[in-house]
């Protein structure tokens, strides 16, 4: 049984009072306050939903979806859910499963970082949700794909009803004030395998895309896993003398957070860095290697120049105080999110970029929280609006140079991120236990961040160049033991086009060297398909050079039997990676 229309409905509230209507597909959807313009077209391999208001008065919507029945309901059925943004973890789950909040005590600390601010999300069993796009697969035989084609009007939601049987397409517009046409829902059903589908929606997603700037070389070195804000001119120099010298396929050097002498303060570099940052990247560059920069250009903390001097700057909650988007210890407490139509602010960030890409000198930018730009956004306009425009002001600023996102909801990447993170930051163990308890979906950690890497695989090449973050392989300053580290190399070289290291290159040891050549061979393989049949055990199908490998991935504590693989009963070791050949002749392990 496949996806069936079941109804559209949509309910605003305008000068006679609230009203719900249902709308009828490809007829005329006339009502006193607006007309409806709702087509269902045979699109590819699927249809293509539109749904256009035309209002005849001012009004405002409450609620715009449509729903689908015969979604599949039984144990094997599975349900993809993207989180809202691309820290936050995103995985195939089952129907009954649930997406519990964030815990109460952590949601004045992180509560910006998801979807916990944004109402009418369910969170009990059974009721399921995902961002842009999802599939639904019954594992044997058939998949669903639902995807949004416009992202720049409002975040599209897919609600999941398991209970009811209801699959719900939504817009993220709730309260949204109207006074003019708006093209409230725009997505496309397909049915298939997954890379065609991807494909095929990509294509109707992102038409007019630019090509994204592939990664120079395979590799790149970041200061932020190793030496975190605590970084300094010597501390860079000394890195890119030592990648530069290794003969390793390094083609990026990037300085993470902690050059700036407060967040928001981007044109104040701290002493460490006596020659300044545009001799740093002239430097950089004489290794021959291309320099890179992260900065968050839509936050400030408190104790920032910008928040002291320009409170209007600031966006403010509904009491009209300045939004506090999150808390970090290292930024010395809270930061606060900017309000990205100020004028002030756009001024200062196109300054910003200039510094930055033609003063200093610096090829790609690492652009981090940038979730905070849409969190309140002004009357007349959805939070996909507000981030749409954002992302399309800092591709305008970037310029020809490489624009590496982070932290960002993913429908506002595709085609303006040339490099875009698919997972949250890797933690320096395999979990942070303090943050898994607290719920929270977008938190530093190994194995949540190789779920999402291997859940949002087909994004790479065709959204967006993905960076799965970085691998290590250094056994000092981290608890990774080296099976964990394995398995996090060969996931990341699988399904990225960058990995990045904070390791010291220039104290690899022979294995090292070794363990890290062998991986990158696997590097521009192609992803047939990545199959989860238990619980974080991954079986990845590709193919390289002619030959068709599989890769059997466990990220579970214990020992997992798959007594029925194409190559036999597979016993995989706790975080352990086997590459088997078609053959089943062992090409490479984690053991």
């Amino acid at each position: 049984m496949g996806l069936k229309f079941r109804q559209a409905f949509l309910e605003i509230e305008a000068s006679r009072g609230k009203k719900r209507y249902v709308l009828n597909p490809n007829r005329p959807n006339f009502f006193d306050e607006l007309y409806v313009d709702f087509t269902w077209e045979k699109a590819s391999a699927g249809y293509r939903y539109t749904l256009f208001l035309h209002p005849k008065e001012n009004l405002s919507v409450l609620d715009l979806g449509v729903q689908f029945d015969g979604v599949p309901n039984g144990p094997e059925a599975r349900f993809f859910a993207n989180g809202y943004q691309s820290w936050s973890e995103s995985r195939p789950v089952p129907f009954s499963a649930s997406i519990p909040p964030l815990r109460t005590p952590a949601k004045p600390f992180m509560g910006y970082y998801g979807d916990e601010h944004i109402g009418g999300i369910p969170h009990a069993k059974g009721h399921l949700h995902s961002w842009t796009y999802t599939y639904l697969t019954d594992r044997a035989t058939k998949t669903w794909f639902l995807g949004s084609l416009n992202e720049q009007t409002g975040f599209t939601l897919f609600l999941l009803d398991q209970p009811a049987g209801v699959l719900t397409v939504r817009k993220d517009m709730s309260g949204l004030r109207l006074e003019h046409s708006f093209p409230g829902l725009d997505f496309w059903v397909g049915e298939g395998r997954v890379p065609e589908l991807f494909d095929a929606w990509v294509e109707y997603a992102i038409p007019d895309k630019q090509q994204a700037k592939r990664p120079v070389r395979p590799l790149g070195w970041t200061s932020w896993y190793r030496y975190f804000t605590q970084i300094s001119e010597a501390v860079i120099l000394k890195n890119a003398a030592a990648i530069a010298a290794s003969g390793l396929p390094f083609g990026y050097c990037q300085i993470d957070d902690g050059w700036q002498t407060a967040v928001g303060d981007w044109r104040s570099v701290k002493p460490a860095f006596p020659g300044g940052m545009g001799q740093l990247a002239t430097q950089i560059r004489a290794y021959g290697l291309t320099p890179g920069l992260w900065l968050a250009p839509f936050v400030a903390g408190a104790k920032s120049d910008l928040a002291r001097r320009h409170l209007d700057w600031l966006l403010k909650d509904s009491r009209g105080r300045p939004l506090r988007a999150g808390w970090n210890p290292m930024w010395g407490g809270w930061f606060f999110a900017l309000d990205f139509y100020h004028p002030g602010v756009q001024d200062y960030l196109s300054g910003v970029f200039h510094i930055i890409l033609e003063q200093w000198g610096y090829e790609l930018v690492k652009l981090d929280f940038l979730f905070a730009a849409c969190l309140a956004p002004p009357p007349g306009k959805t939070r996909g609006q507000v981030m749409w425009d954002a992302m399309a002001f800092l591709r305008r600023l970037t310029g020809d140079r490489q624009l590496l996102a982070c932290g960002v909801p993913l429908g506002a990447a595709f085609g303006q991120a040339d490099i875009c993170r698919v997972g949250g930051d890797v933690h320096m163990s395999w979990e942070h236990r303090l943050l898994g308890w607290l719920r929270h979906r977008e938190r530093v950690s190994t194995r949540s961040a190789l779920r999402s890497v291997l859940g949002r695989w087909q994004l790479n090449g065709r959204a967006f160049w993905s960076d799965p973050d970085v691998f290590i392989l250094r056994r000092e300053g981290q608890r990774l033991t080296p099976v964990q580290q394995h398995t996090l190399l060969t996931v990341n070289t699988l399904l990225g086009s960058v990995l990045f290291t904070s390791d010291d290159a220039g104290a690899y040891t022979a294995e090292h060297r070794s363990e890290l050549e062998k991986a990158l061979t696997w590097q521009g393989s192609v992803v047939l398909s990545v199959e989860e049949p238990v619980t974080d055990v991954y079986v990845l199908e590709f193919q390289r050079d002619g030959h068709r490998y599989t890769a059997y991935c466990n990220l579970q504590h214990s020992t997992v039997r798959l007594p029925g693989t194409k190559n036999g009963r597979i016993d995989i070791q706790p975080f352990e990676t086997i590459i088997l050949e078609d053959k089943a002749t062992p090409v490479i392990s984690s053991s």
